[in-house]
């Protein structure tokens, strides 16, 4: 900074800037808070339907969040403007103070551009000697004003810096930058620029002590939007990949690896989730990177024979939430890939095989067991942390009918006699059809981590949330493409349900999935035809609209279809538990939802509540009939403690919902949008929600204290009974706190229909007509 400049500065403008940003981040702060409380909460109440609950909904949520993160952004960009101009009104009162204390001293101070000079106030022709003479007072104010100037330089360039990177974050919207001063965020660029440093080093060079420098650093500022971009795009992609590659390797620096092998995940997991924040900024810059990591996919990373660059980046991609639009990129070169080496899923990949002739041999992943050699594995892992993007994916093409080298064949007519080229999407290549690297864990034993996280990516396809987490209000109702999707996995299942029952791992997720359109699959099993021989809606088809409501896109089933899926997941304690007390929350909420009189005209059923009550139990008997019967199938006809894991993993289910932190059946899936979590908190006590979770969780936790063993025989008998009592239980106090009904009558017809509706599984599952003996 010049010293004129900053002599004859005029910060009236500036304090313009600071006093006008003020008031705009106190008008933010009062819409913030009037889009949290108002908009959203509105709209998370609303009943939505059809296109408003997948698209107005999400969009008034998006909108909301918007307003946080510009009132993040502006305080940030305020405090920034306002250290910046009171510093520099500081420098220029030291640098006025400065000159007049040396013309006191007869010492003059001249500013041009690009610097000053300081000089006696004596004439021309003595100043030689005088200057001579005063030597260290003027070697001492040049150096005090050249000290105040440096200082104004770097408060000036270090405000100008920030706020182009808060700028450069977000082309459309706001980013969420959130600063306390200047300070903290010029630190946050500075430690980034440290850090790229180290990493920029050849990984062979790098000492333990940096690596624990680095470390500590990511996990400080990873999540930090400013340090993130600046970290990744300082250091680049291929000095990114090469790091990774070269702190796993055991040749490459023995010192590291021996010396720090425990703290290798600490540090996958710091660096994946500092790119992941890294990836969600649209600097130019990032840009270029993003694209950069993708060209060097297929790329040997570190030597000839090192790792491709997929499998080094996906390894990275294991935690975080990584930008949609990059992931949707990387995910279609990486199939690409996939195809190229394996013959278009003709055979397995060779060169992503742990420990094979042509395959790695290298530890990439340092988070859990497998080797990171299959980088479908990581980047599975990446999706199901990103619902978007994995929806997205999933129902991409993988190889079309039409390629004259797609090599798979399937029936190509009704009567199963013809055999044809088919279309997959990656779903169907990926679920039904790939050959899976095989690896085995420290004891021997399958690893089966690549489909485990192809469920899981599978969870947030379908459900629109991260898997392992449940729905929220702020949930979206499940949109075309994530029903369409749902509807190939229960076709799938059906198809052969082996593709989940021989990898019970995977039924975490799909339970899950599957207790998240329970709306959809209750109506697929009521078995009334939609539309009639002119294809007009039938008026049955609108009462089942009415008794089971979706919002969004429904995924249209058949009932079949539903019964083997049930069946399958039934197999698996876990699996059963996600549906079985999911399903008994939605008994719940459809008999508070019906029998409230309150309920518009145009949205009730019937007027009869003895019938609607009917149709609610035979249809909640049937789904939990049909899951006894399939742990009936994995207890066995021995006498055993099998039905206590059952019993147990019901019970667990409660610590995880009854957190506050989302409801048992997806709020966006239904109009019924009363979350029971807070009825285990005493939010609705007396709901027919509340009554039969609370006899659920009693149940399965005294159950699972038996000392007696059971076969899957009484496994199932044993639980006609409960779900008997459990419905009977539900309609009682629907009837008593609504007075819609006699609560005697109500309570006995919810046990009779209960029963029917569990006897039917059995029927259907043996062979019977799907529907032959339910009421609808």
């Amino acid at each position: 900074m010049d010293l004129d400049a900053l002599r004859t500065a005029d910060f009236s403008l500036l304090d313009d800037a600071v006093e006008d940003w003020s008031t705009m981040v106190g008008d933010l702060e009062t819409l913030m808070d009037a889009a949290e409380k108002g908009l959203r909460g509105a709209a998370n109440a609303a009943n939505w339907a059809g296109y408003n609950a997948m698209v107005s909904k999400e969009f008034i949520g998006k909108t909301s969040g918007e307003f946080g993160d510009a009132h993040s952004q502006a305080s940030s960009i305020h405090k920034i403007l306002r250290d910046t101009r009171d510093e520099l009104k500081k420098f220029k009162g030291q640098l006025t103070d400065a000159i007049e204390r040396g013309r006191q001293k007869n010492l003059t101070v001249i500013g041009y551009e690009g610097g000053f000079t300081v000089t006696t106030n004596v004439p021309p022709e003595g100043r030689a000697k005088q200057d001579q003479d005063n030597k260290g007072e003027i070697t001492a104010l040049r150096d005090e004003l050249q000290k105040i100037l440096d200082q104004a330089t770097e408060s000036d360039s270090s405000a100008g810096t920030v706020l182009s990177a808060i700028a450069d974050q977000s082309r459309l919207g706001f980013s969420d930058v959130d600063y306390a001063d200047r300070d903290e965020a010029a630190d946050a660029l500075k430690k980034a620029d440290e850090l790229a440093k180290l990493v920029k080093k050849d990984p062979a060079d790098l000492t333990t002590a940096e690596f624990d420098r680095l470390n500590a650093g990511l996990k400080e500022y990873g999540k930090d939007p400013l340090f993130a971009e600046r970290f990744a795009t300082d250091l680049g992609p291929k000095k990114t990949l090469e790091f990774w590659t070269g702190v796993t390797s055991p040749y490459t620096n023995s010192d590291v690896f021996r010396g720090r092998l425990d703290q290798l995940d600490d540090m996958q997991r710091n660096l994946g989730l500092t790119l992941a924040t890294a990836s969600q900024s649209d600097s130019a810059a990032m840009t270029e990177w993003k694209n950069n990591v993708i060209d060097l996919g297929e790329k040997r990373i570190g030597s000839p024979s090192g790792p491709m660059g997929f499998q080094v980046m996906s390894n990275l991609m294991r935690v975080g939430d990584y930008d949609d639009a990059f992931l949707n990129r990387y995910g279609t070169e990486l199939m690409a890939t996939e195809r190229k080496l394996t013959g278009n899923g003709a055979h397995q990949n060779l060169a992503w095989s742990f420990g094979g002739a042509a395959g790695a041999t290298q530890y990439l992943n340092r988070i859990g067991e497998d080797s990171g050699s299959d980088p479908l594995t990581g980047f599975l892992r990446g999706i199901s942390n990103s619902p978007d993007a994995a929806t997205q994916f999933f129902n991409q093409e993988y190889i079309s009918k039409d390629n004259p080298d797609n090599p798979f064949e399937r029936d190509s007519d009704d009567a199963n006699t013809y055999k044809g080229k088919v279309t997959l999407s990656n779903f169907q290549y990926l679920f039904e059809e790939r050959d899976w690297p095989q690896e085995m864990d420290s004891h021997g034993d399958d690893l089966h981590t690549g489909q485990n996280n192809l469920a899981m990516a599978l969870e947030a396809a379908t459900t629109g949330h991260p898997a392992g987490e449940l729905p929220t209000a702020d949930t979206p109702a499940h949109n075309r493409e994530q029903a369409k999707l749902f509807e190939s996995l229960v076709s799938s299942i059906s198809d052969d349900p082996g593709r989940l029952t021989d990898h019970g791992y995977m039924s975490d997720s799909i339970g899950q999935i599957t207790s998240e359109y329970l709306p959809d699959m209750n109506r697929a099993m009521t078995d009334v035809p939609r539309v009639d021989s002119h294809g007009i809606e039938t008026d049955k088809w609108r009462d089942v609209e009415k008794l089971y409501p979706v919002a969004g896109s429904e995924a249209e089933l058949q009932h079949n279809d539903v019964t083997k899926l049930l069946f399958a997941v039934g197999q698996n304690e876990e699996g059963y538990a996600a549906v079985e007390v999911s399903q008994k929350a939605y008994m719940g909420k459809l008999m508070d939802y019906h029998l409230d009189p309150s309920l518009p005209e145009a949205e009730r059923v019937s007027d009869d509540h003895k019938l609607v009550i009917e149709q609610i139990a035979s249809r909640s008997g049937e789904v939990s009939g049909t899951l006894n019967l399939g742990a009936r199938e994995a207890i066995g006809s021995e006498a055993s403690d099998k039905d206590k894991e059952y019993e147990h993993s019901v019970a667990q289910r409660k610590n995880w919902v009854s957190g506050g932190v989302g409801t048992a059946v997806g709020v966006g899936t239904s109009f019924i949008a009363t979350p029971w979590v807070g009825a285990l908190a005493g939010g609705a006590a007396g709901t027919a929600t509340s009554i039969i979770m609370e006899s659920v969780f009693q149940d399965a936790e005294g159950h699972a204290l038996e000392n007696a063993q059971k076969t899957g025989g009484q496994f199932w008998a044993d639980g006609q009974g409960r779900n008997q009592a459990i419905a009977e239980d539900g309609a009682r106090a629907a009837a008593e706190k609504y007075k819609s009904m006699d609560v005697g009558d109500a309570g006995m017809t919810a046990r009779e229909a209960a029963k029917q509706g569990y006897l039917n599984a059995q029927a259907i599952v043996s062979g019977g007509a799907p529907g032959s003996n339910t009421a609808f």
